[in-house]
């Protein structure tokens, strides 16, 4: 099915999903449109913000215009691929714009905080769609198990390289540090 039938599908439900109560979000990934309610746990959106956080501190003077952003859609219709990462590093400029979403070139990364109930989309899923994207860089936290991997590189639809790490770590983001030692596991008050 071509990607033009595949976003008209993704749209009905998002138009629908307005109505409901929670936050709903359409993505399509490979196996097409997906309807995924977003109701993260509170640990969830601090980690997200967290990082969001670190990087703005210091993405002015290695990236001047760019910005971490929560929330904006990241598309790709060449590859069939629509994805709502928990934090991406994009152009500003791009923000302003009446498009409903990001072209994978106004991004240099995407960061993903696992959720508790479906694990596979973050190592499997994303992990397939974000290089075939050409997005530069891919960070998976992992709040069950207290584990971050960095992967960069994308090379023919995968990273060629990843590096791991876990909460507590000062954790290399392209140009940026994130400082993981507030992260908190699910179910743990504690690192």
């Amino acid at each position: 099915m071509d990607y033009a039938r595949l976003r008209k599908i993704a749209d009905e439900p998002s138009e629908y999903a307005q109505h409901l109560e929670g936050a709903w979000t359409v993505e399509i990934g490979v196996g097409g449109p997906v309807m995924m309610m977003m109701s993260p746990v509170n640990r969830h959106e601090r980690i997200a913000g967290r990082v969001r956080d670190h990087i703005n501190w210091q993405i002015g003077s290695t990236h001047p215009g760019w910005i971490a952003e929560t929330g904006p859609e990241v598309e790709d219709p060449g590859v069939g691929r629509l994805r709502r990462p928990d934090v991406v590093v994009c152009e500003e400029e791009a923000l302003d714009s009446d498009r409903d979403s990001l072209a994978p070139h106004e991004v240099l990364a995407c960061v993903e905080v696992v959720s508790q109930s479906n694990p596979s989309n973050y190592y499997v899923d994303k992990m397939a769609d974000y290089p075939a994207m050409g997005i530069s860089l891919y960070m998976i936290i992992d709040p069950r198990n207290g584990t971050i991997t960095v992967h960069d590189d994308p090379y023919h639809g995968k990273y060629q390289n990843s590096e791991p790490f876990i909460f507590g770590d000062t954790v290399p983001l392209g140009a940026w540090i994130s400082d993981t030692s507030a992260f908190r596991r699910y179910g743990r008050g504690d690192a």
